[in-house]
């Protein structure tokens, strides 16, 4: 099973689905297994959650970064 590819399957879920994403934070556990459709064990499925909500942190991360870019530039008229 490749654990990248169910990361990144999530994310977009959860990017494209407010409901999921809610259901993601609620019961993350619950959620990755209900999304892959087997029962992973518990290492697995902690791999996968850690995963996308790392990803997650990253994305906004640079989202932010991107914005203070942008208004950097700004200031200095660029």
């Amino acid at each position: 099973m490749d654990i990248m590819a169910i990361i990144e399957q999530i994310i977009e879920k959860i990017k494209n689905d407010k409901d999921f994403g809610s259901s993601f934070k609620k019961d993350p556990v619950k959620t990755v297994e209900k999304t892959v459709g087997v029962d992973l064990p518990d290492d697995q499925i902690n791999a996968i959650i850690e995963g996308v909500k790392s990803k997650i942190n990253l994305d906004e991360i640079g989202e932010k970064l991107g914005g203070l870019s942008g208004l950097l530039n700004k200031l200095k008229g660029e």
